[in-house]
């Protein structure tokens, strides 16, 4: 693989941009933006890159920009997803997105509640005969969670004979000076913020509300005070839901719990009806509330000048825990194997690679994938989400990401059956 497109240089994307810079089988990276001062300024960081103004609306643009690429990486918001998948379906190069778009044709009659799980099954089914027929390979769900989350997930269930309960769960402890509800893609997040989240409960993939269904942990990260996480749209629980017998050995229950600032930040929003996309009138005027809240918030920091700036301001803390329990049987007996992923925080991120520590998870995480692509390691040919690799793959992903300075410790204990995780 010579030729890679990244389409969306904010802070995932240009880290992926930078990441495959280093890829001695990497001959030239299209980083591709909206904006082309985004595009030019990650390329400064770079020997390796090219960069390309691309409106993603535009498929023919897309098409035009991934000329003899053999990977295109999606690194857009989610509404893009399907012109981007398009694009590489009609180019016949392979597919990487951090997400699963949404792209269920309109002509098909799904309730809005089913549009997102019936998306992704005709994602796998129907776009993944289109990748199958032209040798191809697409994966979706590549970042941090999901993503790295799918891989520690199935490094939990492998030491198991069978599985019952998955509990998946972040929580960002990072907190500057600056305002910066937001280390990622603040479109993104309130879109996630505001979403109907869903999980697999007796092997029914249920929609659950955001903000719903507390439960509070208390972990060696923050051993002064248990924290509290909460239902959050993620795709996870959908992934295992549908790949339940093959991937994770039969589990019937799988939850996706988030917590930290940015619950704090948004929890309010959305109780007040500020996260709404409906558009309203206020005295007079027609607003969406939902973005008169994104124009006032701070994007996501990605360049190293802003970064050190933000850490020398000051940080008052810098901190976050990335924690999965699988529960279920081995030789007869309750086990619980408890996981805990450890990587650079913040100021490390930033002496190491000149990251935030968001940056340093998500955007390589995601890069990883992007690697088994390169290295060419990806045997699979159609669609597939992040908890579909091999063993073979999973165990070099995390041997990559221990390169990283990205580990995980795991705990076994016996007589351990799950909490009230429904809550």
């Amino acid at each position: 693989m010579k030729k890679v497109m990244v389409c969306g240089c904010g802070a995932q994307g240009s880290t992926i941009c930078r990441k495959l810079d280093e890829e001695p089988l990497i001959e030239e990276i299209i980083c591709a933006d909206h904006d082309l001062k985004a595009a030019e300024n990650v390329c400064r960081l770079m020997k390796k890159g090219t960069p390309v103004m691309v409106d993603a609306s535009d498929l023919e643009a897309i098409k035009k920009a991934a000329q003899g690429c053999e990977l295109l990486v999606n690194v857009m918001p989610l509404n893009f997803g399907a012109n981007m998948l398009r694009a590489a379906m009609d180019l016949g190069c392979c597919y990487q997105d951090l997400s699963a778009c949404e792209n269920l044709p309109e002509c098909m009659d799904v309730d809005e509640y089913d549009r997102w799980v019936a998306g992704i099954r005709y994602m796998y089914e129907n776009y993944g005969k289109v990748f199958a027929d032209n040798d191809t390979t697409a994966i979706i769900g590549t970042g941090s969670a999901p993503g790295m989350m799918c891989v520690m997930a199935r490094k939990c269930v492998n030491e198991l004979d069978e599985c019952d309960t998955i509990n998946m769960m972040v929580y960002e402890g990072v907190e500057a000076k600056r305002f910066l509800p937001f280390w990622w893609s603040t479109d993104v997040a309130l879109a996630d913020m505001q979403e109907d989240a869903f999980a697999l409960e007796d092997g029914k993939i249920i929609r659950t509300k955001p903000f719903s269904r507390k439960i509070w942990r208390k972990w060696p990260e923050y051993d002064m005070h248990p924290v509290m996480l909460c239902e959050h749209a993620h795709d996870e629980p959908i992934y295992v839901g549908f790949n339940s017998e093959k991937y994770f050995k039969g589990c019937r229950n799988a939850y996706f719990k988030y917590g930290g600032v940015g619950i704090r930040f948004s929890e309010p929003l959305y109780r007040a009806g500020l996260l709404s996309k409906k558009e309203e009138e206020v005295d007079g005027h027609k607003i969406i509330p939902r973005d008169l809240i994104l124009k006032h918030l701070p994007m996501a920091p990605k360049d190293p000048e802003e970064i050190k700036e933000i850490i020398d301001e000051g940080i008052i803390a810098d901190g976050g825990a990335f924690v999965i329990e699988a529960y279920g049987k081995k030789e007869g007996k309750d086990i619980m194997v408890e996981l805990h992923l450890s990587s650079p925080g913040l100021i490390e991120s930033y002496e190491k690679a000149k990251m935030t520590g968001e940056m340093y998870l998500t955007g390589q995480g995601a890069f990883l994938y992007t690697k088994l692509f390169v290295n060419d390691l990806i045997d699979q040919k159609g669609l597939i989400s992040s908890d579909m690799l091999d063993d073979r793959q999973v165990d070099q992903y995390v041997k990559w990401a221990e390169e990283l300075g990205i580990t995980y410790d795991m705990q076994i204990k016996e007589d351990v059956t799950p909490d009230d995780l429904r809550g």
